[in-house]
């Protein structure tokens, strides 16, 4: 891990929903845009990334999953914009983690910090959905960043029909969440 404070810190980000045209997504590439220099943020795209089975992990970690897995190894955190479906973390989101959780000892989440941040076009902007998957962390050994929270509601009149964060009280809360979460990284480095 780095942990020179000059050295920008490589933060590994997913998005739990594959919409393409999907507000979590386009969160991550604002938070990409206004991260500070001092964070190296690489969005991974889940779209190849199959169901968990553990009858494909006995065979090996399919490729998609491998790439994952070396990409959250690598980096020093990881950040994750989840959607929330039915008042809960959408299973593209948990299969992410839950590829990452295994094998149980020595896996790539064991010891990681995280954060979680989320959109939605409902009034709890994900509350539920992160709130349910800080619970997995407590498995994988992850320090998860209990605060500041980022859960951007009405997410359809935040974001333009391009999927850019217009909303610049969103932009700059995007950026002091940022800042927040590079203190929580180095904490661990």
């Amino acid at each position: 891990m780095s942990a020179d404070p000059v050295t920008p810190l490589r933060i590994l980000a997913f998005a739990g929903s594959l919409r393409a045209a999907s507000y979590n997504r386009a969160l991550l590439r604002a938070a990409v845009e206004v991260a500070p220099q001092t964070l190296a943020i690489e969005v991974f795209d889940l779209l190849e990334t199959p169901l968990y089975n553990g009858d494909v992990e006995a065979q090996g970690d399919p490729p998609a999953v491998a790439a994952l897995k070396a990409a959250v190894a690598a980096a020093d955190g990881v950040l994750i914009a989840t959607p929330e479906y039915n008042h809960g973390v959408p299973a593209v989101t948990k299969n992410a983690v839950d590829w990452c959780s295994r094998p149980p000892r020595g896996a790539v989440l064991d010891r990681k910090p995280v954060g979680i941040i989320g959109a939605s076009p409902g009034m709890t902007g994900s509350a539920r959905g992160q709130s349910q998957l800080r619970q997995a962390f407590e498995f994988t050994n992850s320090y998860c960043m209990p605060q500041p929270e980022l859960l951007v509601f009405r997410a359809h009149e935040k974001f333009d029909e391009a999927g850019r964060l217009i909303d610049e009280p969103t932009r700059t809360y995007l950026g002091k969440y940022l800042a927040a979460f590079e203190a929580w990284v180095r904490r661990f480095a």
